[in-house]
């Protein structure tokens, strides 16, 4: 027993940064004193605190001036998590010398600064400067606790407006509720409870529980059941924006790659498949958790301890490629990821504000949330701290943001009296992400009425850039596209076999698109007379010049016939009725013309495609207002064989 005893003291030496360490031999006369203290040093090797405790007060009670009984006393306190105490046996040792062991004014001020004393943490970062050597490392982490604490003081003086409301009884239980995660529509909520292990006695477990919205509210949470839930731990899961992909973290599983693993599972009609494990590249023999995905389920953001990392835990993106594998995980580099942890990522459906939670960035202590954007150059901007209250001396972790941008949620045990609850607050306008509208519907076959599995893209017609990819649901059809707001879009939706169908979203400088665009699409199975209308091609005013925001449809044109080498196609070109027949009929055959020519130049046979101009012959509705008129000036395409 003495040479185990003998060998934990050994570890616990190499291990546990001891403030004695750092002194020569105690200081004091008192034989009794340094017998108590011995005793101590024994007992906290051993992490017998309590003992420890004892034998530290016992060694100041023999002498009230022993430095060295006081400071390793109030580094016990530390490690058996009683802050207060710490704080109140640092400070007794200052008091009596404030020199003796100058680190311990930066462990005070960490202390303090960690209990939201924020004022008193910054005096103690200020005299270890006072009292010790400038430009050393100590001095460099001094001087960060003294930037930490201006924040923190300027942000208690200047809070953010929170007011944080309990999502009630449907959602939340005496039990842990954590990790929410949210569809785009705000309809599905999929939630991380801690209940009692059904395998196991006095043993808790982690599971998935769902909870839909309706008129009057959540419903109430049930249990996602197999083959989601097992008998182990899963838990801090991610939705795609319609709600049927999720990847979820789950530890120490027989199939795992690494000690913790990202898992996928995905919904046709309404069961879940089978959770997978991701494997390589995203799994490695390190720590995968907490994943993000993108409101099209093709780019995933999470927290990994891999190496290639800034520091302890950093965030990775990785993206799927045109054949459905994810890509080699990226860094996401010195603007979002610090020496310390960053973790519980969260990207908006606007997929360039990224919400995560971090130690490293300056903040209030312990985890603070905070908010980047991704610019043009693909680079992120500095992040910002979310504020006070929001963000406490406490950790915040876990915070997702609805597709509108002004309604975030959360996890807390704030007003509770029952652990950890699910709560919703009111974003402050400073750090809200892009507005997100969505277009939702079914799509189907125009013949029989089958649902059908269809392909959307959806294209900044500005940049030319596909932002969003999706599928609509095998069984149902169902679909749902997320569509930021202040820009102008392209939807194409396509099926082999089917003439494809496209629409326009032009949302440019509409900031407020309150209401959804609901929309079933049926889909014309390729036969001759089938026809659709190019929304997105445009022209300049009064002219057959094509404008930039037509190569997104062209393109998707030409790949159509590419696939599809038997067709044959005509374009046609159509007006309102303002001005003359002659000008009208004119300008549509030169815009249908233009059209055609492109095509031919981007190599199709130009046997393939004839175009014709209708003029105002043929409108789809009246003439009466501009939106009709602006209805009836088009260009279709035909298929003539």
């Amino acid at each position: 027993m003495k040479s185990l005893q003998l060998l934990l003291l050994f570890l616990c030496i190499l291990t546990r940064p001891l403030i004695l360490m750092s002194q020569n031999q105690p200081v004091t006369r008192s034989r009794k004193a340094i017998e108590a203290y011995n005793n101590g040093i024994r007992s906290y090797s051993l992490n017998y605190y309590a003992n420890a405790v004892k034998y530290f007060l016992e060694a100041i009670d023999e002498d009230a001036r022993f430095m060295d009984a006081y400071l390793v006393l109030a580094e016990v306190y530390e490690d058996s998590n009683q802050p207060h105490e710490a704080i109140r046996t640092y400070r007794q040792a200052f008091a009596i010398n404030e020199t003796y062991y100058p680190y311990g004014w930066i462990r005070l001020g960490n202390l303090e600064y960690k209990e939201a004393l924020y004022r008193e943490a910054k005096q103690r970062y200020e005299k270890y400067l006072e009292i010790s050597e400038a430009n050393t490392a100590n001095a460099i982490k001094a001087k960060d606790g003294i930037t930490r604490c201006n924040f923190a003081i300027y942000a208690q003086n200047n809070p953010v407006e929170f007011k944080p409301v309990n999502l009630g009884p449907a959602v939340n239980t005496a039990n842990d509720e954590y990790w929410p995660s949210l569809s785009a529509d705000e309809k599905i909520l999929v939630i991380t409870r801690l209940i009692k292990s059904n395998e196991f006695i006095n043993r808790v477990q982690e599971d998935f529980f769902i909870s839909y919205y309706q008129e009057e509210g959540w419903t109430v949470m049930l249990n996602a059941g197999e083959p989601l839930n097992t008998n182990d731990n899963e838990g801090a899961q991610t939705i795609s924006g319609d709600g049927r992909f999720m990847v979820f973290t789950a530890c120490n599983r027989s199939d795992g790659v690494g000690r913790c693993d990202l898992y996928y599972t995905v919904k046709e009609g309404n069961l879940w498949s089978k959770p997978v494990n991701m494997g390589s590249p995203i799994n490695t023999a390190y720590r995968e958790t907490q994943p993000a995905l993108s409101s099209d389920g093709r780019t995933l953001y999470f927290s990994s301890d891999r190496p290639g990392g800034k520091g302890l835990h950093d965030i990775w993106v990785s993206y799927m490629d045109e054949n459905d594998l994810w890509t080699i995980p990226v860094n996401l580099g010195d603007s979002i990821n610090t020496v310390g942890i960053e973790m519980s990522p969260f990207i908006h459906p606007d997929n360039r504000t990224l919400y995560f939670s971090s130690d490293g960035h300056i903040g209030m202590g312990g985890y603070d949330i905070f908010m980047s954007q991704l610019q043009a150059d693909g680079y992120w901007n500095k992040p910002v701290n979310l504020g006070y209250p929001i963000n406490t001396n406490r950790d915040e972790i876990g915070m997702i943001v609805n597709s509108r941008g002004d309604k975030a949620y959360y996890s807390s045990d704030i007003n509770t009296r029952q652990g950890k609850d699910i709560f919703s607050f009111e974003m402050p306008v400073q750090t809200r992400p892009e507005m997100v509208t969505y277009m939702k519907g079914k799509i189907f076959d125009a013949k029989n009425d089958l649902p059908l599995k269809a392909r959307f893209e959806l294209t900044d017609l500005n940049a030319g850039k596909v932002i969003n990819m999706s599928y609509s649901d095998s069984i149902t059809g169902e679909f749902l596209v997320c569509i930021p707001t202040d820009h102008n879009y392209m939807l194409n939706v396509s099926k082999k076999g089917y003439l494809f169908f496209s629409e326009n979203f032009a949302l440019k400088d509409r900031y407020q698109v309150n209401d959804p665009f609901l929309k079933d699409i049926p889909l014309q199975p390729l036969q001759v007379g089938v026809s659709t209308i190019l929304k997105n091609i445009f022209y300049e005013t009064d002219s057959f010049a094509l404008k930039m925001e037509s190569e997104a449809e062209l393109t998707k044109i030409v790949q159509f016939l590419q696939e599809n080498a038997e067709v044959r196609i005509e374009i046609s070109g159509h007006t309102d009725n303002i001005g003359n027949q002659e000008y009208n009929q004119i300008l549509s055959e030169n815009r249908a013309k233009t059209v055609a020519e492109y095509l031919i130049n981007a190599s199709i046979d130009s046997n393939r495609i004839i175009y014709h101009g209708y003029g105002m012959k043929m409108p789809v509705v009246s003439n009466d207002t501009e939106e009709y008129r602006a209805q009836n000036r088009r260009t279709e395409m035909k298929i003539i064989e």
